[in-house]
């Protein structure tokens, strides 16, 4: 009775009309269409101007100060992060807290990257007027060449006139997906430069997805571990009994010099059940089985894995591919 009482208080579900669902629709779609829109305009506008920010934040000796106002802030801070990401100093300065006492956290040999979709905010002209005495340049991303920001800007990288996703064309969508977008295109163009690899971006990530997927191998497997690992003349009988202790659902087959010969799943066994008396290891094994070496990314074990349809691999010594030296399962390697 109680349960029911307090279900009789909770608001009717609301019911949608297929025409409401449709307009839903209609509506989500636009907005990202006129954000997609907007995107298409700034890659068309990019020009030399481009090159020139690329160029300064590639000679700026310390790092790349990044700050905005608002929705420009926002961005402004996921910016920071991905230059951070891909190997250039960066860190967000709101600019409000700059006037009380933050700008001394820009010195000589920085660099300033401002966000500002009108270019007009008062909150950013202290930090302007700073950075000039301070000597540090500004990068402007700015739409209105004739706003504050821009006249005070070493480098203005102008954002189209596009409308805003907003119905009302007000909050700003279109705007800061540009912004995003050319941040995202200057943190990438200075890496590109830079020549970094996927070793150097490795060392950044070191947790999440992204670390598990980058680190080697042998960051997830263990060596300590016995190995399932057979004679090539063993019996049915000692086959099954280690792919049992292993736990893996395989072993691996040695010739007489100990190197790795083949490889037997469950499915090899069931292959050769009516066998089961007289066959040996190299009778039933897969012969050339794949290896992957030490220090091999986990992705590129997983890619390895799944273009072969297999789900465990030995991991071998890197410079001899036939001495194993561990054992992956693929749901070892899952984040």
């Amino acid at each position: 009775m109680e349960l029911q009482n307090k279900m009789a208080t909770l608001p009717n579900r609301v019911v949608r009309s297929e025409d409401q669902a449709t307009t839903t629709l209609d509506a989500g779609r636009a907005a990202i269409l006129q954000e997609a829109q907007g995107l298409v305009e700034l890659a068309a506008a990019i020009d030399q101007t481009f090159v020139q920010a690329v160029d300064a934040i590639l000679s700026a000796e310390r790092r790349v100060i990044v700050t905005g106002i608002g929705k420009s802030g926002h961005i402004g801070r996921k910016v920071a992060a991905t230059f951070a990401a891909t190997g250039t100093a960066s860190f967000f300065l709101h600019a409000s807290e700059a006037a009380h006492g933050d700008l001394g956290m820009v010195t000589s040999g920085d660099l300033l990257l401002v966000f500002s979709n009108s270019g007009f905010s008062r909150e950013l002209r202290p930090l302007l007027a700073y950075a000039r005495r301070q000597n540090v340049p500004v990068i402007g991303i700015v739409s209105k060449l004739n706003s504050p920001l821009a006249r005070a800007s070493d480098i203005v990288l102008q954002l189209p006139n596009a409308p805003e996703a907003c119905p009302v064309r007000i909050a700003p969508t279109t705007s800061t997906a540009m912004m995003l977008g050319m941040g995202d295109a200057l943190a990438l163009a200075v890496m590109q430069r830079k020549g970094l690899t996927r070793d150097d971006i490795a060392q950044w990530h070191p947790g999440g997805e992204i670390g598990s997927r980058l680190a080697p191998i042998d960051d997830l497997i263990d060596r300590d571990e016995p190995l399932p690992l057979v004679a090539w003349n063993a019996p049915m009988r000692d086959i099954v009994f280690e792919m049992t202790s292993g736990g893996k659902g395989v072993a691996g087959v040695i010739g007489e010099d100990g190197a790795l010969i083949g490889i037997i799943t469950d499915g090899d066994l069931r292959r050769a059940f009516d066998q089961v008396l007289t066959a040996r290891a190299i009778d039933i094994m897969t012969r050339d089985p794949i290896t992957v070496p030490s220090g091999t990314p986990v992705e590129e074990v997983m890619t390895v894995m799944n273009s072969a349809k297999i789900t465990v691999l030995f991991v071998t010594e890197a410079g001899n591919p036939t001495k194993p030296i561990a054992i992956a399962h693929i749901h070892d390697l899952m984040p």
